[in-house]
């Protein structure tokens, strides 16, 4: 199968991040979430990366702003979603990702066994890997109507190294 347009080179990304949260199980929001979002730190800087980030997610297959369903797809999806103890690992053609997940993303993700994922296409160079991230900044990020229409949206299968 011939590609009808330029592979993307995944540097021009910078640095990609993961994020897992989950929301307030006593009011009945126990989806755990897993964002995928880079810190627009890549060679064209901010437009430059979300640029690439538009472009990778175009190379997927995955729509902007569309829901995809991985069981729907199950030989051509290409996002992995790994739960080792804490240790989330996504991994997406030639790139990967890791983070460390709450308990209670853990528990959610373990009884459902999918994860709802988002990649944000817009940057986010607040979040610095390693450094917490306020519910109110996560709110203002994850949130926002514009980053949520320019994000790629899918359920992923978790799969578990637990024992």
């Amino acid at each position: 199968m011939t590609s009808t347009h330029a592979e993307i080179d995944r540097n021009r990304l910078g640095t990609l991040s993961v994020l897992a949260w989950i929301g307030d199980p006593a009011e009945g929001h126990d989806i755990p979430y897993l964002l995928a979002y880079t810190l627009g730190d890549g060679p064209g800087g901010r437009e430059g990366t979300e640029e690439a980030a538009r472009g990778l997610l175009q190379e997927m297959g995955l729509g902007i702003g569309d829901m995809v369903n991985g069981a729907d797809r199950p030989q051509k999806f290409d996002v992995k979603i790994v739960l080792a103890d804490n240790q989330v690992a996504l991994t997406l053609p030639g790139l990967n990702a890791t983070c460390t997940a709450p308990d209670e993303w853990v528990a959610a993700a373990t009884e459902s066994g999918q994860a709802y994922f988002l990649f944000a296409t817009r940057a986010w160079p607040e979040a610095v890997p390693g450094k917490p991230v306020s519910p109110e900044l996560l709110q203002a990020f994850a949130g926002d109507e514009g980053v949520l229409t320019s994000s790629a949206h899918c359920i992923v299968a978790v799969q578990s190294l637990q024992r």
